[in-house]
């Protein structure tokens, strides 16, 4: 993990981070407690049942969040992106493992430092704690897809979400980004890789996206993925 100096002016992202509600010395105050971070594609963030001392605003590139079951299968839970808080905890641990799916910056902020800024900043809190319900909601849209949903549902709403989130940070949906191999995807959505690519390829029979490559998905519509996410 290297760290490397940037000016909070030049994030490209600014408006998109928990500090996007400070202003002026506030914000001065805020930077004073960060360090920018670099991590490489694969490396960990932090483990799972790690102390969490640290809390994180990603930057640039993606993130996967993933728990080991107790017969060392994985369980993919959820996607980060330029923009999204990371290591959010409700006790003294982390939760869950974080990874790089491709090289990652990031704020990093110590945690008790961060929790007493607060008190002097309550609309600071009320952001992050905007960000704890969205992951929340993310959460519980998860649930929806690994129980209720076919797999071709699963795979449209998948495409959907990381059209979304790129919509949500300015970037242009004609061409879908898919930094995650086909095997996160599959543990994201209780699928077997075999299944998400026959479910893709099938998509791609019915001219509802093309493959570009592995990382790239144009959708011919999202309005035919909202449909496909819905059932209809």
């Amino acid at each position: 993990m290297a760290v490397r100096p940037q000016l909070c002016e030049a994030c490209s992202i600014k408006d998109l981070t928990f500090c996007s509600s400070l202003h002026g010395a506030e914000h001065d105050q805020l930077r004073q407690l960060l360090t920018h971070v670099q991590f490489d594609s694969h490396s960990t963030i932090f483990h799972e049942a790690e102390e969490a001392d640290y809390v994180f605003n990603v930057t640039s590139g993606s993130v996967k969040l993933y728990k080991l079951l107790g017969d060392g299968r994985r369980q993919i839970t959820g996607f980060l992106f330029a923009g999204d808080f990371l290591g959010l905890a409700l006790n003294a641990n982390y939760s869950y493992t974080a990874e790089a799916i491709e090289p990652v910056t990031a704020c990093r902020f110590p945690r008790t430092k961060l929790e007493k800024l607060f008190d002097q900043f309550p609309h600071l809190e009320k952001r992050m704690l905007g960000m704890a319900v969205d992951e929340l909601a993310a959460a519980q849209d998860q649930m929806l897809l690994l129980g209720r949903k076919t797999a071709k549902e699963k795979v449209a709403s998948f495409l959907l979400m990381l059209a979304r989130r790129q919509e949500h940070r300015g970037e242009n949906t004609d061409m879908i980004n898919v930094p995650m191999s086909r095997s996160d995807i599959a543990d994201y959505l209780g699928l077997t890789i075999e299944t998400v690519s026959r479910t893709l390829t099938q998509l791609r029979k019915e001219a509802t996206i093309s493959l570009k490559d592995n990382r790239h998905i144009e959708a011919v519509g999202l309005d035919m993925l909202e449909d496909l996410a819905e059932g209809l």
